[in-house]
């Protein structure tokens, strides 16, 4: 019969965090997740730049 060192914690939301003994998961605070929710010029910019010179790097070793 095989039975787990810790008891789980149902409260922990994940299956690794529940098998955490409580003294070890005490510090662990949500991540507050920052999203940025526009998408600028210099951003389209710099995702050209990086598209064309991939496409023309491809290109010359393809042909």
């Amino acid at each position: 019969m095989r039975r787990a060192l810790v008891v789980t914690d149902e409260t922990a939301r994940h299956p690794f965090l529940a098998s955490l003994p409580p003294h070890i998961r005490r510090g662990i605070e949500p991540i507050q997740r920052t999203v940025q929710k526009h998408v600028t010029l210099q951003d389209v910019k710099e995702f050209l730049m990086a598209y064309c010179a991939c496409f023309v790097a491809i290109s010359t070793f393809l042909i």
